[in-house]
């Protein structure tokens, strides 16, 4: 079976490549599926500063949630695709209850710590 991006995810289930974080995987796909020369002219397509593509293609900055969901917009590809071409594997996200309290910081700025 092939999906829309042209790589086959049936393949070998012993073979690692498919299933390897790599975000330049899933960079280059987007820039040859939107017919694009480079980073930059991805960067401009998505609306974002060129750094955080170099960011993300040097491994400095994981792809955020945000990121993932412009490139669908423009690419049209599902947000599973897009994850999948970069290894992300996970079926379930779970955030912590940490996540939704305010920290100390915060807490001491508006006067309630």
């Amino acid at each position: 079976m092939t999906n829309t991006v042209g790589i086959n995810m049936n393949s070998d289930p012993d073979s690692n490549d498919l299933f390897d974080y790599n975000p330049n995987r899933l960079l280059d796909t987007l820039i040859e599926n939107l017919r694009l020369k480079n980073d930059a002219a991805l960067s401009r397509v998505l609306e974002v500063a060129a750094p955080l593509i170099s960011k993300v293609r040097h491994r400095r900055l994981p792809v955020g949630a945000s990121l993932l969901i412009r490139m669908h917009e423009v690419s049209d590809l599902s947000i599973s695709d897009l994850r999948r071409l970069m290894g992300d594997r996970r079926k379930k996200f779970r955030i912590g209850e940490n996540q939704f309290k305010p920290n100390k910081a915060h807490l001491a700025r508006v006067g309630k710590a």
